[in-house]
């Protein structure tokens, strides 16, 4: 009996052993859980707090490349507006350097008369000056700048109606820049800059988005003047706004006459681009 007893104090001793380390491994699990539940719950939050910082990075460089894009496309108008005026230095110069040679014919012619000689003015090979549109302009005549006669009192000078153009179009200001242009060849459309106006009216309605206006105001610079420094940007624009009003294969066309063309060019670089861009062989199949 003695015995007996001993047997069930022990065995009480281990049940209460193994009682007591299934309540240790229960409290070990618990503490396990509520450390995963923390862990879980942190990393949650990590990639919430991760995602969120994406979403921002993501609307920022989005910001940057539009930033970017409008910065390129001012810059682009102000280069394109320091060429016109290079251009125009040129045609004036161009304009006093036969101005000085028809005053110095006739000075001869004057001398000659005086003196009874009667010697015939001399000649020099030059040409006679020429207006954008390729009409003859009288040897002496007013500078590129000059406007014709009869305009209403108080009407801008063609200089202040052309500079004030490409300021407004440089800065947005795309309706005042319109009247301007506008002004300016409805005043001033014999000028060696009028094509220059023609074509940024074509510019104008492409950065409204108004295509159809835009490819007629580039079509009207390929017509109306044939010795235009704009043939280039304007067949190549004309090209875009048709792609842009989803003629593609007139778009494709004027940018293979760009490149047909102009050569070499600005034009003709951006040209094979956007037909690279688009999976179009350079020249047409036959």
């Amino acid at each position: 009996a003695e015995a007996v007893a001993r047997e069930l104090i022990e065995l009480q001793r281990d049940v209460t052993s193994l009682l007591q380390g299934q309540k240790d491994l229960s409290t070990q699990v618990t503490q396990d859980n509520t450390v995963m539940k923390t862990l879980i719950s942190q990393s949650n939050d990590t990639v919430g707090k991760l995602g969120s910082t994406m979403s921002s990075l993501q609307k920022s460089v989005q910001d940057v490349q539009a930033n970017s894009g409008a910065r390129l496309d001012t810059m682009s108008t102000q280069v394109q507006g320091l060429s016109d005026n290079l251009e125009e230095i040129k045609s004036r110069l161009g304009k006093l350097n036969q101005q000085l040679v028809d005053l110095q014919n006739s000075v001869q012619t004057l001398d000659a008369k005086i003196s009874g000689a009667g010697a015939p003015a001399p000649t020099t090979g030059l040409a006679t000056p020429t207006s954008s549109t390729g009409s003859p302009r009288p040897a002496g005549s007013a500078g590129s700048l000059a406007g014709p006669t009869g305009l209403p009192a108080g009407a801008p000078s063609a200089d202040t109606l052309y500079s004030n153009g490409l300021r407004d179009i440089t800065s947005g200001k795309y309706d005042l820049a319109r009247s301007e242009f506008e002004d300016y060849l409805k005043y001033y459309s014999e000028t060696d800059l009028a094509s220059n106006a023609q074509f940024y009216l074509g510019e104008i309605f492409y950065k409204q988005k108004q295509y159809v206006d835009a490819v007629a105001a580039y079509d009207k610079v390929l017509s109306n003047y044939p010795k235009s420094f704009k043939l280039g940007p304007a067949r190549l624009r004309k090209g875009m706004a048709l792609l842009d009003l989803g003629q593609k294969t007139g778009g494709v066309r004027e940018l293979r006459e760009v490149i047909k063309r102009f050569p070499g060019s600005d034009e003709d670089r951006l040209a094979r681009a956007k037909l690279k861009e688009l999976g179009v062989p350079i020249t047409a199949s036959r």
